[in-house]
């Protein structure tokens, strides 16, 4: 099952995929408000609102204001070898802001304060049951499902000290979408790709992961409770324009096509932030 969080033009609303027909349910303004009702995957699958096509539809994020957004660096053995680092013992984190989120087609703004800025396809986890010290072999049954995001990073900030948060969190960069995919229709050797202006820049696998949706959930839920809505960003594979020679960054006008085969694509234009 796949659901999204459609923007109409007086409302959001919660919505369920059938072929090219989004399906409102109920009367529920985003994905994060369906995840902490009781039986939701039983509401949405028997939702049965009013129709709206997928082709030109406009859609948020895909939880507009998760209650966290938790990121894992350094998390595919072939990102952390083109970054020169050795390979971590625990996962390296760290977090975003809801201020940072953007819609499958919305601009990536592009702040004049960085002129190196980065994308980061990666798998995103949604929480669909809370928990606290979670066991590995309980950990998918916390899981509503995934989707995709691209954690654009402003280098140049980021690097400034050990700490990334800074280089991680700008305002309207962080494209979420464009659904929540059930797991059960999520293959974990599913193809994560980049391409900017045609041109392919990431290409791999989720089975490349160091730590995996088992690991990571563990690992964070021993940290602080896991509740719904909570996104879970899982890394990103080489292909980095950090890491290119010479290096390559984001410029305006730039169309970021992110894509996980089975959970759609983001189709982002980067855009110089208007002041």
């Amino acid at each position: 099952m796949k659901i999204a969080t459609l923007r109409l033009p007086d409302r959001t609303v919660a919505v369920r995929q059938d072929g090219d027909t989004y399906t409102e349910i109920a009367d529920l303004p985003d994905v994060g408000a369906l995840l902490r009702l009781d039986g939701w995957q039983e509401v949405a699958a028997a939702a049965d609102g009013e129709r709206h096509a997928v082709d030109g539809a406009d859609l948020a994020p895909v939880v507009p204001t998760p209650g966290k957004i938790v990121c894992v660096g350094g998390n595919y053995r072939s990102h952390i070898v083109e970054m020169g680092s050795p390979l971590p013992e625990y996962p390296t984190i760290f977090a975003k802001y809801t201020d940072a989120l953007i819609g499958a087609t919305d601009d990536i703004q592009l702040p004049p304060e960085d002129a190196w800025i980065d994308w980061e396809a990666e798998l995103a986890i949604v929480i669909g049951t809370p928990g606290r010290r979670i066991a590995p072999a309980d950990a998918l049954d916390h899981v509503a499902g995934y989707s995709v995001l691209n954690d654009i990073s402003m280098r140049g900030y980021q690097f400034r000290t050990n700490q990334w948060l800074q280089g991680k969190s700008w305002e309207k960069s962080t494209p979420l979408g464009p659904a929540l995919v059930t797991p059960d229709e999520v293959d974990p050797t599913a193809r994560i790709r980049t391409v900017i202006d045609g041109e392919i820049v990431q290409d791999s696998t989720i089975g490349d992961l160091l730590f995996g949706p088992r690991e990571i959930i563990a690992y964070l839920s021993t940290l602080f409770t896991l509740r719904p809505g909570d996104v879970i960003a899982t890394g990103t594979p080489d292909g980095v324009g950090f890491a290119r020679e010479p290096k390559q960054f984001l410029r305006p006008g730039n169309l970021v096509e992110t894509s996980i085969d089975g959970l759609g694509a983001l189709r982002n234009r980067a855009v110089a932030e208007a002041r």
